[in-house]
């Protein structure tokens, strides 16, 4: 039985051999990402973002970090996360059940010049899906931050416009790579904006 600091190192190793396979895996469509977010803003356009549980959470993380700073001062970016207003959330949720809760959200505040991006660890999740599909009927920019294999069925089904996803099965390195792909998307968009203030 692994002692707990075996079981530490353990958990530490998995991480990294995930995130050395992450730029291999992710990086083409992140830099892509990134220069259609920098568009997007430059034209007036927001970036928006949704998910259940964790990646509610990372939504609301990333949102926060173009609105109000990741590193450098600059001025505000124009983002916002589809999991905090709870009034939405039960109304949609009661009203059209659980799988229309972005999407409601998205047909009334996304438009054409807007990158929206949907991030669920397997790719399935029916309202992520459904807030995607909604954002690409709108002709947003949308995006997938899933796992691997998550998100295949979308890409091929023309759901979205980009996948990105962490090279893993496991929820918690899926994660992972999430927040450092959002911390990089952060920061270069951020570096754009800043360089002209």
């Amino acid at each position: 039985m692994e002692s707990t600091q075996q079981k530490i190192a353990t958990t530490i190793s998995e991480h990294l051999q995930v995130v050395n396979c992450l730029n291999e895996a992710c990086g083409d469509v992140l830099a892509v990402l990134i220069e259609r977010t920098e568009v997007a803003l430059r034209a007036g356009g927001k970036i928006c973002f949704f998910g259940n549980g964790g990646s509610a959470s990372d939504a609301q993380h990333l949102a926060t970090e173009f609105v109000v700073r990741y590193s450098r001062q600059r001025a505000a970016l124009a983002s916002i996360a589809f999991t905090t207003d709870t009034s939405a959330l039960t109304a949609g949720g009661n009203d059209f059940g659980f799988e229309s809760i972005f999407s409601r959200q998205v047909e009334a505040l996304c438009g054409a010049k807007d990158v929206v991006v949907g991030i669920s660890t397997s790719g399935t999740s029916p309202n992520v899906i459904a807030g995607l599909m909604a954002a690409k009927k709108l002709g947003a920019l949308t995006v997938l931050f899933t796992g691997r294999p998550g998100g295949e069925a979308a890409q091929a089904a023309g759901q979205v416009d980009l996948v990105l996803a962490a090279p893993s099965e496991v929820t918690a390195r899926i994660q992972e790579c999430h927040l450092i792909a959002g911390h990089i998307l952060c920061d270069l968009v951020e570096e754009a904006f800043a360089e002209q203030s």
